[in-house]
């Protein structure tokens, strides 16, 4: 069965900043913030979360759909998904839009700071499930216009479908109600350290009234690994180390196919996270979200090169 991979489909300019930050910021000032940074490289990349989704998704052999607006201009981006095993039914386009952008900027100590176009995703709440492949096996429901992301929520609850509820970036644009109705019922709530604070203050909610809230709440904190919980128990996964840092853009996206994917295949939770700190760890090692190449069976090796066993091997629940 395949996995509905829904958000942005975009392009990405991916800006290198040889400094940090934080040596530039005065809080103190914050209310007459004026900062411009030289950046030392750009390029112009493929991106947006429900390719980086699906793309990774498809390298696991695991059957994905993406399910997205896109502008006039997407078209050489869809030959390419579609080359890559992906379903590209439900990725419409959209006349006289242009295709979402983002512009990423990345210093020294990784940190990032983003600008983004939303262009043809704005009118994401104009499409639904019925216009991608029949009966999923669970909808990945990424940053998009909050009237998409509450449309597949609604559409999912409805069909009695497994989402996987990833507001990431669009937090300050949801409002407490979206965030509740999304997470409530969620199979998968996810986000970094600091999205779930996010979260956690809008809501009022504490760690164990969001653990409520869905089956699994996962947390991620990039280089230092994540956190799953389900209920009262909480699996520390340990990271899987990069061979090269490159590039943390699409890191966490890939974590999250190969979470869902792991999941998917009868992976305890500790397992599952393992695997998806593997796929994650590809990611870091390219520049751009969907530029590394592996298969099952390099991640097998890998995990177990990392973890000490395969990730199936018997017994595989946790």
């Amino acid at each position: 069965m395949t996995v509905v991979a829904s958000g942005s489909v975009a392009f990405d300019y991916i800006l290198t900043f040889n400094g940090r930050f934080a040596d530039h910021l005065m809080i103190e000032h914050a209310h007459s913030l004026n900062l411009s940074f030289l950046v030392e490289s750009m390029e112009k990349r493929r991106g947006g979360v429900a390719s980086n989704y699906a793309y990774n998704l498809a390298l696991l052999g695991r059957p994905a759909a993406i399910l997205a607006t896109v502008g006039e201009d997407a078209g050489d981006y869809r030959h390419w998904l579609e080359s890559q095993g992906v379903d590209c039914a439900g990725l419409v386009v959209l006349a006289g839009e242009q295709t979402a952008t983002g512009f990423i900027t990345t210093d020294l100590a990784h940190n990032q700071i983003t600008g983004y176009f939303g262009g043809a995703m704005l009118r994401a709440g104009e499409i639904g499930l019925d216009q991608t492949v029949a009966e999923p096996e669970a909808v990945i429901i990424g940053p998009n216009a909050p009237a998409a992301m509450s449309r597949l929520v609604r559409e999912c609850r409805e069909r009695r479908l497994r989402w996987v509820y990833d507001p990431a970036h669009q937090l300050p644009r949801l409002s407490t109600a979206e965030l509740l109705e999304g997470a409530r019922g969620a199979w998968i709530l996810i986000g970094s350290e600091y999205e779930l604070e996010l979260i956690r203050r809008q809501t009022g909610l504490g760690d164990t009234e969001l653990a409520g809230m869905s089956e699994f709440v996962v947390t991620t904190y990039g280089s230092r690994g994540s956190a799953i919980q389900r209920g009262e128990q909480v699996f520390a996964i340990p990271p899987c180390p990069a061979r090269q840092e490159m590039d943390p853009v699409g890191a966490g996206d890939a974590y999250r196919a190969g979470l869902v994917c792991g999941l998917l295949t009868g992976l305890g939770p500790e397992r599952a996270g393992r695997l998806a700190s593997v796929v994650g760890a590809y990611a870091v090692e390219q520049t751009g979200t969907v530029e590394h190449r592996f298969d099952l069976t390099q991640v097998r090796a890998r995990y177990r090169d990392t973890y000490g066993h395969d990730p199936w091997d018997q017994p595989a629940a946790d």
